[in-house]
C-alpha cells in the first residue's frame, strides 16, 4: 500500500513538473516571445526575462529582434536611357512590430524575406529607371540608396518591418557592351576637360594682355617722368653754370679749373709731354 502511494505521489509530482515547465517562457535579449492560444496570438513578450502561460492550452513562437541581413540576387535593370545594367545589392532590416509580423507573415522569416526581395526589386528598377546610366554609376557613393528606401517609404510598416540599410554590392554594365560604354563615357570627360582647357587658356591669354598692357604704362610713365628729372637736372645744372659764370670773382676759377681738366684729358698713354701754342687756352693757364 505505502509502495502505491509512493508512486502515485511521485507521478504527481512528475506531472507537476511537466506542468510547470511547460508554462515557463524564458525570453532572451534579442528576440520576441509571441503565445499563442488556439493558434492565434494572444500576447507578446518583448522584455527578456521569465513569463508564464497558460499550459498545453497556449504555446510560444520566437522571432528575432536583432538586425537581419537579406541577400538579393543578381538582376538586371534598364535605365531612363534605355541602358542594361545589373545589380546586386543586400538589405539590413529588423522586426518593429511582432504581432503585425506574425498576423500578416505567419511569423515566418522566410516570407518576409521574399516580401521584401520583391519590394526593394521592383524600388530599385523604378529608381534606376528614372535615371540615365552615368547618373546611376556616379550614384553608388549612397544617392541610389537613398533615392531606393525614399521609394519604398512606408510600405513595410503594414508588416511591421523596418528596412534600415540598403547597399549595392555590386553595381555594372554588361559585359556585351562595358568596354563601349566605358570608351564613351572617356570621350565625353576628355570633350568636357578640352573645354575646361580651352577656357582657362582664354582665361589666362586675358590676364595676360591685360598684364602686358599695365606693365607698358606703367613703364611708359616711368619713362617720362625719367625724362622730366634729367630735364629739370640739365636745367638746374645749366643754371648753376650759368650763375657761375655771370659772376665775374668766379668766371677766372672756372676757367681755370675747366683748362686743367682739358690739359689732363689731352695727356694720354704714356708720353705725358703736353705741346702748346702761345695762344692757346690752356697755355695760358702756365702764366
Amino acid at each position: 500500500m505505502k509502495t502505491f502511494k509512493k508512486a502515485i505521489l511521485a507521478a504527481v509530482i512528475f506531472l507537476l513538473l511537466i506542468v510547470g515547465a511547460s508554462s515557463i517562457v524564458v525570453t532572451q535579449e534579442n528576440e520576441y516571445s509571441l503565445i499563442r492560444q488556439f493558434g492565434k496570438v494572444d500576447h507578446v513578450v518583448s522584455e527578456a526575462g521569465v513569463s508564464f502561460k497558460i499550459p498545453f492550452i497556449q504555446s510560444v513562437d520566437k522571432l528575432p529582434k536583432q538586425t537581419l541581413l537579406y541577400d538579393l540576387a543578381s538582376s538586371d535593370v534598364i535605365t531612363s536611357d534605355k541602358k542594361t545594367m545589373i545589380t546586386d545589392s543586400y538589405i539590413l532590416w529588423h522586426i518593429t512590430d511582432p504581432l503585425k509580423f506574425a498576423q500578416t507573415l505567419n511569423s515566418s522569416i522566410s516570407n518576409a524575406e521574399s516580401r521584401l526581395d520583391t519590394i526593394v526589386y521592383n524600388s530599385t528598377k523604378n529608381v534606376i529607371s528614372s535615371m540615365r546610366q552615368e547618373d546611376v554609376i556616379s550614384g553608388r557613393d549612397g544617392e541610389l540608396s537613398a533615392a531606393v528606401i525614399d521609394n519604398i517609404g512606408s510600405s513595410l510598416e503594414q508588416y511591421g518591418i523596418e528596412l534600415l540599410s540598403f547597399e549595392t554590392k555590386h553595381l555594372d554594365l554588361p559585359s556585351d557592351n562595358k568596354a563601349a560604354v566605358y570608351e564613351r563615357m572617356i570621350s565625353e570627360r576628355d570633350n568636357i576637360a578640352a573645354t575646361y582647357t580651352a577656357e582657362g587658356n582664354s582665361e589666362a591669354q586675358i590676364i595676360r594682355n591685360s598684364t602686358d598692357r599695365e606693365v607698358t604704362v606703367m613703364l611708359s610713365e616711368a619713362r617720362k617722368q625719367a625724362e622730366i628729372l634729367i630735364a629739370e637736372g640739365e636745367a638746374e645744372y645749366m643754371r648753376i653754370l650759368s650763375e657761375a659764370y655771370s659772376d665775374p670773382a668766379r668766371t677766372e676759377f672756372y676757367s681755370f679749373v675747366r683748362s686743367l681738366d682739358a690739359a689732363k684729358a689731352s695727356m694720354t698713354g704714356g708720353n705725358k709731354t703736353l705741346i702748346l701754342s702761345p695762344d692757346s687756352p690752356i697755355a695760358r693757364i702756365f702764366y
